[in-house]
């Protein structure tokens, strides 16, 4: 009698990373096409006349004719939206109505500045919060240290619950207008980004902190961290060589998540900035009711959420094989 087959020859599949991207791209490719359908069917659900709104009401009804034809809006429903995928797919975003520029102009203009300000808070929280984390875990383990855990659970729980744009405005009344240390609006220098920064990176380091600690205490129990203690190896080496990669993978979820907050967190920090991204952008854009402009910032801002995750579920299936993400 011949031997069974192994695993993957009964279950037709060879690969478990071959599933595992097919289960992520088909995924993927699916809250696009939700992302995309709710980002154009977002102007044909807003009440009153789009052309209308960005042109005003003392605007000639001839003129809300001729714009409604050039934009394409008199056609009919499935007509638009093939003609949006299309333009999605040739880089075409439409035209301001405020500006009558390219929107993929305008998004181009834009988006670095807010790339650079994400980016810059989530490596500031990132490093400011696993280090904090990590020395909370290790003095808090097995009891220890009741009130210094007391401490930090409370003040994390409390900056975490602060908006951005009150730190935003706080850090502004303060140190941009009060003592007059650093600009408050702006991006021209180095010392603007400061303030920004830390407005955003504050409370996501708080929430990562505290799940650095918990896992980190979680970790520190374990009989691997038990065994490396009996060989009398350096405190060091098994707080940051054992425990600490072991560690990482909630936090790792979590710091995901919290960019794609980030992101989503500088339109209100760049409007209390006066930062020239995609955040103050939008809100222009909605005051303005540039319509195809909010169009197109959604759509990035939701691109980038999902980019974003996506990197987050193949780096957990990299650093932890044992993850059910490469479960079938």
């Amino acid at each position: 009698m011949s031997a069974p087959p192994p695993p993957e020859v009964r279950r037709g599949e060879g690969n478990p990373w071959l599933r595992f991207g097919a289960r992520r791209l088909a995924r993927l490719l699916v809250s696009l096409l939700v992302l995309v359908t709710a980002s154009f069917a977002m102007i044909h659900l807003i009440p009153g006349d789009p052309v209308r709104g960005a042109l005003g009401p003392t605007a000639p009804a001839e003129l809300v004719a001729a714009r409604r034809q050039a934009l394409g809006l008199d056609d009919p429903l499935l007509t638009q939206y093939a003609r949006y995928l299309q333009g999605l797919l040739t880089g075409d975003l439409g035209t301001s109505l405020s500006s009558q520029l390219p929107v993929s102009d305008v998004v181009a203009q834009r988006l670095p500045a807010t790339l650079q300000l994400a980016v810059l808070a989530f490596l500031a929280a990132v490093l400011v919060a696993i280090p904090l984390g990590v020395a909370m875990g290790v003095l808090t383990r097995r009891g220890h240290g009741r009130r210094t855990e007391l401490a930090f659970t409370t003040g994390s729980i409390v900056v975490a619950t602060v908006p951005d744009f009150l730190i935003g405005v706080g850090l502004v009344s303060v140190f941009g207008v009060g003592l007059g240390w650093l600009p408050g609006a702006g991006n021209d220098t180095a010392a603007a980004y400061v303030l920004p920064v830390i407005a955003l990176a504050v409370g996501p380091a708080a929430i990562l902190a505290r799940i650095v600690r918990v896992e980190m205490v979680r970790v520190l129990e374990a009989d691997f961290v038990r065994t490396a203690r009996a060989k009398r190896l350096p405190a060091r080496t098994i707080h940051l060589g054992h425990a600490l990669p072991n560690a990482v993978t909630a936090a790792l979820t979590l710091g995901g998540l919290l960019l794609g907050a980030m992101v989503a967190g500088t339109v209100l920090v760049e409007n209390v900035f006066a930062w020239p991204g995609l955040g103050s952008t939008i809100v222009q854009s909605i005051l303005t009711k540039d319509y195809p402009v909010v169009q197109a910032i959604v759509l990035v801002y939701g691109l980038g959420v999902l980019l974003v995750n996506t990197a987050v579920d193949i780096a957990i299936a990299l650093l932890d094989p044992r993850s059910t993400i490469r479960e079938d």
